[in-house]
Protein backbone atom coordinates (compact mmCIF):
# COMPACT_ATOMS: atom_id res chain seq x y z
CA UNK A 1 0.00 0.00 0.00
CA UNK A 2 2.90 2.35 0.72
CA UNK A 3 4.12 1.90 -2.87
CA UNK A 4 0.70 3.02 -4.14
CA UNK A 5 1.24 6.49 -2.65
CA UNK A 6 3.66 7.25 -5.49
CA UNK A 7 0.81 8.30 -7.81
CA UNK A 8 1.57 8.76 -11.48
CA UNK A 9 -0.19 9.29 -14.82
CA UNK A 10 -2.27 6.11 -14.48
CA UNK A 11 -3.82 7.39 -11.26
CA UNK A 12 -4.69 10.69 -12.92
CA UNK A 13 -6.22 8.88 -15.90
CA UNK A 14 -8.47 6.88 -13.54
CA UNK A 15 -9.35 10.18 -11.84
CA UNK A 16 -10.33 11.76 -15.15
CA UNK A 17 -12.39 8.76 -16.29
CA UNK A 18 -14.33 8.71 -13.02
CA UNK A 19 -15.01 12.44 -13.15
CA UNK A 20 -16.13 12.51 -16.78
CA UNK A 21 -18.08 9.25 -16.91
CA UNK A 22 -19.58 6.89 -14.33
CA UNK A 23 -18.27 5.05 -11.25
CA UNK A 24 -18.48 1.78 -13.20
CA UNK A 25 -16.24 3.32 -15.86
CA UNK A 26 -13.78 4.12 -13.09
CA UNK A 27 -13.84 0.52 -11.87
CA UNK A 28 -13.36 -0.74 -15.44
CA UNK A 29 -10.17 1.32 -15.64
CA UNK A 30 -9.10 0.03 -12.20
CA UNK A 31 -9.64 -3.55 -13.39
CA UNK A 32 -7.45 -2.87 -16.43
CA UNK A 33 -4.63 -1.38 -14.32
CA UNK A 34 -4.79 -4.28 -11.85
CA UNK A 35 -4.70 -6.82 -14.68
CA UNK A 36 -1.58 -5.26 -16.19
CA UNK A 37 0.09 -4.98 -12.79
CA UNK A 38 -0.46 -8.69 -12.15
CA UNK A 39 0.91 -9.45 -15.62
CA UNK A 40 4.08 -7.47 -14.95
CA UNK A 41 4.41 -8.95 -11.46
CA UNK A 42 4.22 -12.43 -12.97
CA UNK A 43 6.91 -11.54 -15.52
CA UNK A 44 9.07 -10.08 -12.76
CA UNK A 45 8.78 -13.26 -10.70
CA UNK A 46 9.63 -15.25 -13.83
CA UNK A 47 12.83 -13.23 -14.26
CA UNK A 48 11.85 -11.16 -17.31
CA UNK A 49 13.27 -8.02 -15.72
CA UNK A 50 16.80 -9.44 -15.77
CA UNK A 51 16.43 -10.42 -19.43
CA UNK A 52 15.28 -6.90 -20.40
CA UNK A 53 18.15 -5.32 -18.48
CA UNK A 54 20.77 -7.60 -20.04
CA UNK A 55 19.38 -7.36 -23.58
CA UNK A 56 19.90 -3.59 -23.71
CA UNK A 57 16.23 -3.03 -24.59
CA UNK A 58 15.63 -0.67 -21.67
CA UNK A 59 16.16 2.54 -23.73
CA UNK A 60 13.65 1.33 -26.34
CA UNK A 61 11.02 0.64 -23.68
CA UNK A 62 11.67 4.05 -22.14
CA UNK A 63 11.20 5.74 -25.50
CA UNK A 64 7.90 3.93 -26.09
CA UNK A 65 6.68 4.92 -22.64
CA UNK A 66 7.57 8.58 -23.23
CA UNK A 67 5.74 8.64 -26.56
CA UNK A 68 2.57 7.17 -25.08
CA UNK A 69 2.64 9.58 -22.13
CA UNK A 70 2.95 12.60 -24.41
CA UNK A 71 0.16 11.40 -26.71
CA UNK A 72 -2.17 10.66 -23.79
CA UNK A 73 -1.33 14.02 -22.22
CA UNK A 74 -2.21 15.90 -25.41
CA UNK A 75 -5.47 13.95 -25.86
CA UNK A 76 -6.47 14.58 -22.23
CA UNK A 77 -5.65 18.29 -22.47
CA UNK A 78 -7.54 18.83 -25.73
CA UNK A 79 -10.53 16.86 -24.41
CA UNK A 80 -10.57 18.82 -21.15
CA UNK A 81 -10.32 22.22 -22.84
CA UNK A 82 -13.22 21.35 -25.18
CA UNK A 83 -15.61 20.69 -22.26
CA UNK A 84 -18.28 23.38 -22.47
CA UNK A 85 -21.54 21.82 -21.28
CA UNK A 86 -22.21 21.12 -17.63
CA UNK A 87 -24.91 18.66 -18.60
CA UNK A 88 -22.40 16.47 -20.40
CA UNK A 89 -20.41 16.07 -17.19
CA UNK A 90 -23.44 15.52 -15.00
CA UNK A 91 -24.92 12.83 -17.24
CA UNK A 92 -21.57 11.08 -17.46
CA UNK A 93 -22.29 8.93 -20.51
CA UNK A 94 -20.70 5.52 -19.85
CA UNK A 95 -18.14 4.00 -22.18
CA UNK A 96 -16.85 0.92 -20.39
CA UNK A 97 -14.80 -0.39 -23.29
CA UNK A 98 -12.97 2.90 -23.80
CA UNK A 99 -12.41 3.28 -20.05
CA UNK A 100 -10.89 -0.19 -19.82
CA UNK A 101 -8.73 0.06 -22.96
CA UNK A 102 -7.35 3.55 -22.27
CA UNK A 103 -6.21 2.53 -18.78
CA UNK A 104 -4.94 -0.80 -20.10
CA UNK A 105 -2.76 0.72 -22.83
CA UNK A 106 -1.38 3.51 -20.67
CA UNK A 107 -0.38 0.99 -17.99
CA UNK A 108 1.04 -1.66 -20.28
CA UNK A 109 3.29 0.85 -22.06
CA UNK A 110 5.44 1.07 -18.93
CA UNK A 111 7.31 -2.26 -19.26
CA UNK A 112 10.14 -1.03 -17.05
CA UNK A 113 7.74 -1.86 -14.24
CA UNK A 114 9.05 -5.41 -14.65
CA UNK A 115 12.53 -4.23 -13.71
CA UNK A 116 11.14 -2.44 -10.66
CA UNK A 117 9.24 -5.51 -9.45
CA UNK A 118 12.23 -7.75 -10.16
CA UNK A 119 14.43 -5.59 -7.94
CA UNK A 120 11.80 -5.53 -5.21
CA UNK A 121 11.31 -9.30 -5.23
CA UNK A 122 15.07 -9.88 -5.28
CA UNK A 123 15.43 -7.64 -2.23
CA UNK A 124 12.71 -9.57 -0.40
CA UNK A 125 14.29 -12.90 -1.30
CA UNK A 126 17.89 -11.97 -0.50
CA UNK A 127 17.65 -9.44 2.32
CA UNK A 128 14.60 -10.81 4.12
CA UNK A 129 14.91 -14.47 3.17
CA UNK A 130 11.49 -14.85 1.53
CA UNK A 131 10.71 -18.34 0.26
CA UNK A 132 8.91 -18.95 -3.06
CA UNK A 133 5.65 -19.37 -1.17
CA UNK A 134 6.16 -16.06 0.66
CA UNK A 135 7.08 -14.30 -2.60
CA UNK A 136 3.87 -15.62 -4.18
CA UNK A 137 1.80 -14.21 -1.31
CA UNK A 138 3.68 -10.90 -1.58
CA UNK A 139 3.02 -10.79 -5.34
CA UNK A 140 -0.72 -11.41 -4.88
CA UNK A 141 -0.86 -8.75 -2.15
CA UNK A 142 1.04 -6.20 -4.26
CA UNK A 143 -1.40 -6.61 -7.15
CA UNK A 144 -4.42 -6.41 -4.85
CA UNK A 145 -3.03 -3.20 -3.32
CA UNK A 146 -3.41 -1.59 -6.75
CA UNK A 147 -7.08 -2.55 -6.92
CA UNK A 148 -7.71 -1.53 -3.31
CA UNK A 149 -6.04 1.89 -3.62
CA UNK A 150 -7.47 2.84 -7.02
CA UNK A 151 -10.88 1.34 -6.23
CA UNK A 152 -11.05 3.37 -3.03
CA UNK A 153 -10.08 6.47 -4.98
CA UNK A 154 -12.89 5.84 -7.47
CA UNK A 155 -15.41 5.52 -4.64
CA UNK A 156 -14.28 8.77 -3.01
CA UNK A 157 -14.26 10.68 -6.30
CA UNK A 158 -17.71 9.31 -7.24
CA UNK A 159 -19.17 10.56 -3.95
CA UNK A 160 -17.55 13.98 -4.12
CA UNK A 161 -18.06 14.78 -7.81
CA UNK A 162 -21.78 15.46 -7.42
CA UNK A 163 -20.99 18.54 -5.33
CA UNK A 164 -18.08 19.74 -7.48
CA UNK A 165 -18.92 22.71 -9.76
CA UNK A 166 -18.47 22.14 -13.48
CA UNK A 167 -15.73 24.76 -13.81
CA UNK A 168 -13.73 23.07 -11.06
CA UNK A 169 -14.09 19.74 -12.86
CA UNK A 170 -12.88 21.36 -16.08
CA UNK A 171 -9.84 22.82 -14.31
CA UNK A 172 -9.13 19.42 -12.74
CA UNK A 173 -9.31 17.72 -16.14
CA UNK A 174 -6.98 20.31 -17.66
CA UNK A 175 -4.63 19.80 -14.71
CA UNK A 176 -4.63 16.04 -15.34
CA UNK A 177 -3.60 16.60 -18.97
CA UNK A 178 -0.87 19.03 -17.93
CA UNK A 179 0.45 16.64 -15.25
CA UNK A 180 0.65 13.74 -17.70
CA UNK A 181 2.37 15.97 -20.29
CA UNK A 182 4.89 17.23 -17.74
CA UNK A 183 5.54 13.69 -16.56
CA UNK A 184 6.11 12.61 -20.16
CA UNK A 185 8.43 15.58 -20.76
CA UNK A 186 10.38 14.75 -17.61
CA UNK A 187 10.74 11.14 -18.73
CA UNK A 188 11.86 12.37 -22.17
CA UNK A 189 14.63 14.41 -20.54
CA UNK A 190 15.76 11.38 -18.55
CA UNK A 191 15.78 9.19 -21.67
CA UNK A 192 17.64 11.87 -23.64
CA UNK A 193 20.23 12.21 -20.87
CA UNK A 194 20.73 8.44 -20.69
CA UNK A 195 21.10 8.24 -24.48
CA UNK A 196 23.71 11.03 -24.58
CA UNK A 197 25.57 9.43 -21.70
CA UNK A 198 25.54 6.11 -23.53
CA UNK A 199 26.95 7.71 -26.67
CA UNK A 200 29.59 9.50 -24.65
CA UNK A 201 30.61 6.18 -23.08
Amino acid sequence: MFLQLAVGPVFFLVLQITLQRTPLDGFCSVAAVTMVDYFYIFLAVAGAGKLIDKSGAVPVFRLIGVGVLLIFGIIMLVSAMSMTSESVFLQGAPDYRSSFLSAFFLTITSPLTIVFWSGLFAAKAVEQGYTKHMLAIFALSAGFATFFFLGGSVLIISILKVSIPFQVVKVLNISVGVVVLLYGARRAMVVSGSWKQGRGG
